[in-house]
């Protein structure tokens, strides 16, 4: 049953239930559904597990939830900064989404950044977040916005480990191991890992964690 339709920044967007469960679409593909949050779970945990002091946290993405709500499980997160580019998703979550996600936008460590996460984290001053997690794209290989690829590319990895605090820690969701990305990580950070979360289906996600950015690394511009 489709709940809404609206236009988007990204295309055309469409939220559909399913019995309990609800369904995005976006331009036509289908992008999730709240069937299984277990790698969005992850991805939480394992930025804020691999950051020393976890009080300041970007989450760039809203998608259905799963990601703030596990932030915002952790005693330790003091703020956060989600960033959504879909206007409509927010007002979804506010009117459609909100048992589901706990109410997490009215939580008052909340604040939500309607725009562009990837001009946000460009802008964002030095040492702005102990913990980033990103899970805009399905991965560095397969973009939603073709203006995303700067994330993962040496300008963008360095823009994250600017705006990360010493100690901080980023991690970012992908569809695929993204070797490419994995490299450039480790240009600027100390800790890289790659986990493989499980997953109700046979394809597998992926969840990359950078720890302990190096500064000098990350001021290197050449």
């Amino acid at each position: 049953m489709v709940l809404d339709r609206q236009p988007g920044v990204s295309g055309e967007l469409v939220l559909r239930r399913q019995g309990r469960h609800h369904e995005l679409v976006v331009d036509g593909t289908f992008l999730m559904d709240t069937r299984d949050g277990r790698s969005e779970r992850l991805l939480a945990r394992c930025a804020l597990d691999a950051a020393a002091r976890p009080r300041r946290v970007l989450v760039g993405g809203l998608g259905l939830g799963f990601t703030l709500a596990e932030v915002l499980a952790d005693p330790r997160v003091e703020r956060v900064t989600v960033a959504e580019l879909e206007p409509v998703l927010v007002g979804w979550h506010r009117r459609f989404l909100r048992g589901l996600t706990g109410a997490a936008l009215v939580d008052p460590r909340t604040t939500v950044h309607v725009g562009d996460v990837v001009r946000l984290i460009a802008s964002a001053l030095p040492a702005s977040w102990d913990a980033v997690c990103l899970d805009v794209d399905n991965g560095p290989d397969w973009l939603a916005r073709p203006q995303n690829a700067r994330l993962y590319g040496p300008a963008g990895v360095r823009d994250l480990a600017r705006t990360l605090d010493p100690g901080g820690a980023l991690a970012v969701w992908s569809a695929n191991p993204a070797p490419d990305l994995q490299a450039r990580l480790r240009e600027v950070f100390a800790d890289v890992r790659v986990l493989l979360p499980e997953s109700r289906t046979s394809r597998p996600d992926w969840v990359v964690v950078a720890g302990t950015p190096d500064p000098a690394a990350a001021s290197n511009r050449a």
